[in-house]
């Protein structure tokens, strides 16, 4: 089953390469979406696909990349529209 999904990321999360971390785990599972870093520090993530793979991607991103220090992550299922064939980077 398809679904989508809105992660927020926040702790020491920008700066560390963790839309370049995301984006490489989400192509991997094979998820369509977007990536992007918000001003308030945070890092947003739309993602859609299948449910196992929206649970791997989650997992990884709870830990982020060497020199990420994640603090929290809020899950949403009303993620925003996922129409992206690829997962990108803005």
């Amino acid at each position: 089953m398809r679904v989508a999904r809105r992660y927020l990321v926040r702790g020491r999360v920008q700066g560390v390469g963790f839309r370049y971390f995301t984006q490489a785990a989400a192509v991997r599972a094979g998820l369509s979406g977007w990536v992007r870093n918000n001003p308030d520090g945070t890092v947003e993530i739309a993602a859609a696909g299948e449910v196992d793979a929206l649970e791997r991607l989650e997992q990884q991103i709870r830990h982020g990349p060497p020199g990420a220090h994640v603090d929290q992550v809020a899950v949403s299922d009303d993620a925003v529209s996922v129409t992206d064939a690829h997962f990108a980077i803005r």
